[in-house]
């Protein structure tokens, strides 16, 4: 409360404290000062502080700042992410993380920061156990360890599971550029590390490299001739200083080369330190991450020293140095998705969410007044109908007369299944008949499904069955499902389906909203995306239906919260499409509600205006607006006001071209980016305004607006959005920076409220609270 008066954050309680190496600052009970660096070292476990802090002291590991959170009373991960995403000396953030406490702000933070920064995370608890017995499938296979590792992915943090590996890949991170593919090249004077680094690289998801032709013959003129013709680029035990340069530049200009390790033994006549002084001009290359691996102790110590001058990362082992290569690998991929348009596909409007959430409400207080803690199959496959799912339609025979009338208008084989208030596992109790082929056989199957609940669970549980068309269509089974995760909010699972998905355990897990890009990198992650991408058998499978699909399940979980768990098993995916066999919903109390840990797209904000040239739809923007940034980009970029502009701190002195599309990637939580477009004028934007969200000190916009289209009228609408949108979401303050001469929008500031603060040159600060 006294932090508070006096306008004062707190860091802890139960903290060791912080400390400033640059400033010579020690607010904290630990034991000496760390060496000045580039991390930012954060942790919730003061034991873990003094630790890490003695170990680096004797390793000569640097800081720019060392602090423990403690129990987060106050300061919180996201302000320590955002703190030293803005520090100028801090050039990657490592953390030891316990409990994540604010979710939602952990990962829109996280999510802007780790595009220019890396953020390494280490979280102990991998082992703890998993998801307790549940009413689906999805349930049981969801654990919220494996939902941390999606939230990772989805916000660009990096995991790792130990000390070591925390540290090993910060420092290639923060010293050596990403690799823009999984190709790594080896250069080495022994065969045997070679080839524990060679197991390495491809155990970790990269590939060895296949050098070109040009680069062998280039190699074989002035390597021995016993050298190994391949990559692994084995130059011989006798190699001195100046063949590990020569050979290491030629693998370095191969463009079949992501990434380069260097490994040196040290044998008699190999001289580590005058080599590691060879491959120095190395260390500034732009495009390719190169490493290397000193092998051994005091003979090899002095090039290591060679190296870290130099800023090229040395381990001691070539297999840790594979991984390194290869982890940086998987998180260039990662982060290249924020910078990637997704397939462009039709949201639905707000009419259309309106209609389906009254329909999917109806349900539940229905299911509630019953007292049913689930829809029914039949019910589940309504619901999933509306949002645009493919099912195998259910229609429910309460009598045999009934059942063999549905049969015969429906056509054979046809399938029943029965129809129960409180048994969810049909086939469990015997309630599920296949193929049937007769009217006599319908009567059968409806007395023997009867017979059986009514036997083993009372005449209460049987309310008849559902008749549903065989499905004959050949593809692979998959089970798509979502259930809620007690920190996260819903989670998406995708897999391999059928009788034994709790067996295979082949399945990935994702955090809606889910746009094409997202849901498919959703599908890769499994082993079964191998048989759906074959042209064997069946033929190829196509991934949009299914990226469709699980685009569709995730507006529902995120539209209608009381669905607290769906299991859609087996979905069948051929050619022809996908199309849902069977379904069930698990349901929550009516008006219960889960905050989704990705802020679900702001519909609400969307609004469609008349200017004279027509009427014009200001929305938030979507990741599949990035081709049409880019466009507008091009167009303004000749204009010198714009060109201008891009001094705002949200581009982060990038290529504004690439800072353009990680705008359409923003988490509306803290970056809130809006676009303006006419109706008649398709996939064509007129303006961009951003609106970028500070911890303190309110938030800061910048607006471009392309000069063929009414300018002016554009301009008002934005501004008045803006400011709208800030007053709603609890911002007090807005803050821009423009230039004196742009007249026009001066003009529209001053008339939306906004003030003169104040004035540096030809730039105006203008303020809005």
């Amino acid at each position: 409360d006294a932090a508070r008066a006096g306008g004062i954050r707190m860091i802890g309680p139960n903290c060791l404290g912080l400390m400033n190496p640059r400033y010579g600052l020690n607010a904290s009970f630990g034991r000496g000062m760390p060496h000045e660096g580039s991390l930012a070292f954060i942790s919730q476990s003061g034991a873990m502080c003094a630790a890490v802090l003695d170990w680096s002291l004797s390793d000569g590991i640097g800081f720019s700042a060392f602090v423990s959170l403690g129990s987060m009373a106050d300061v919180g991960w996201p302000d320590l992410i955002e703190y030293f995403g803005e520090d100028p000396a801090t050039k990657g953030i490592l953390m030891y993380m316990e409990t994540i406490g604010d979710p939602r702000g952990f990962l829109s933070t996280a999510s802007i920061v780790a595009l220019d920064k890396p953020i390494i995370v280490i979280k102990p608890g991998r082992t703890s156990e998993g998801a307790k017995a549940a009413a689906s499938h999805t349930g049981a296979l969801v654990g919220s360890d494996a939902v941390f590792d999606a939230a990772c992915e989805r916000s660009g943090v990096l995991r790792v599971d130990t000390v070591s590996e925390l540290f090993a890949i910060a420092e290639v991170l923060s010293g050596q550029p990403r690799p823009s593919g999984p190709r790594l090249a080896i250069v080495t004077n022994a065969g045997g590390p070679a080839v524990l680094a060679t197991d390495a690289v491809v155990g970790n998801g990269a590939e060895m490299a296949k050098l070109s032709a040009k680069t062998i013959d280039h190699l074989s003129s002035f390597l021995p001739a016993a050298w190994s013709h391949s990559n692994p680029v084995d130059i011989l035990g006798d190699a001195d200083p100046q063949r590990y340069e020569k050979a290491v530049e030629a693998v370095v200009k191969d463009t079949e080369v992501d990434g380069v390790l260097v490994i040196l033994t040290p044998q008699d006549m190999t001289d580590p330190t005058k080599t590691a002084e060879s491959l120095q001009r190395f260390a500034a290359l732009s495009q390719k991450p190169l490493i290397a691996s000193w092998m051994g102790g005091n003979s090899v110590a002095q090039g290591k020293q060679v190296f870290a001058k130099a800023g090229i990362p040395c381990f001691e082992y070539p297999d840790d140095a594979s991984w390194s290569l290869a982890t940086m690998w998987k998180h260039a991929k990662i982060m290249k998705t924020f910078c990637t348009p997704p397939r462009w596909r039709t949201y639905p409007s707000q009419e259309e969410v309106r209609v389906r959430v009254t329909k999917a409400r109806d349900m539940i207080h229905k299911a509630a007044a019953e007292k049913r803690a689930f829809l029914t199959e039949r019910e589940s496959k309504q619901l999933l109908k509306s949002y645009g799912i493919p099912v195998v339609e259910a229609f429910l025979a309460k009598t045999i007369d009934e059942a063999v009338k549905i049969a015969e208008q429906i056509g054979y084989p046809v399938v029943l299944k029965v129809e129960s208030p409180t048994i969810t596992h049909k086939s469990d109790v015997g309630g599920v008949c296949l193929r049937l082929m007769t009217r006599q056989e319908v009567r059968e199957a409806f007395s023997s499904i009867k017979n059986r609940v009514v036997e083993g669970y009372g005449k209460d549980a049987f309310s008849g069955v559902t008749v549903q068309k065989m499905c004959e269509a050949k593809g692979i089974e998959l089970i798509v499902g979502s259930s809620i995760d007690p920190q996260f909010g819903p989670v998406l699972l995708f897999g391999a389906g059928g009788i034994y998905v709790e067996a295979f355990h082949d399945e990935a897990l994702g955090l809606p909203p889910l746009n094409a890009l997202l849901a498919r990198k959703m599908i890769e992650k499994t082993k079964i995306s191998r048989a759906l991408s074959t042209s064997r058998g069946g033929g190829k499978v196509p991934l949009e239906p299914i990226e469709d699909l699980l685009i569709a399940l995730s507006e529902l979980v995120l539209e209608v919260p009381e669905v607290v768990e769906c299991d859609m098993n087996p979905i069948v995916a051929s050619p022809s499409g996908v199309i849902c066999l069977d379904a069930r919903i698990v349901l929550a109390h009516p008006n219960f509600r889960v905050t989704p840990v990705c802020r679900p797209y702001p519909i609400e904000y969307i609004k469609e205006m008349p200017l004279d040239r027509g009427v014009v739809t200001i929305r938030p923007i979507r990741a599949e607006d990035g081709s049409m940034i880019a466009d507008l980009h091009e167009r303004l970029s000749v204009l010198p006001t714009y060109k201008k502009i891009f001094d705002h701190p949200i581009f982060l002195g990038k290529m504004v071209a690439e800072e353009l599309l990680r705008l359409c990637w923003s988490y509306f939580e803290r970056r809130k980016v809006f676009v303006a477009e006419y109706q008649d004028v398709q996939r064509d934007l007129a303006a961009m305004a951003v609106l970028a969200q500070q911890s303190v000190g309110g938030a800061d916009m910048w607006l471009a607006v392309d000069q063929r289209f009414a300018v002016r009228g554009i301009v008002e609408l934005l501004l008045s959005e803006v400011v709208d949108v800030a007053t709603r979401e609890g911002i007090g303050i807005v803050r821009t920076t423009v230039f004196a001469d742009d007249s026009l929008l001066v003009q529209c500031l001053r008339e939306q409220g906004f003030a003169e603060e104040s004035r540096s040159g030809e730039k105006i600060t203008f303020v809005h609270q």
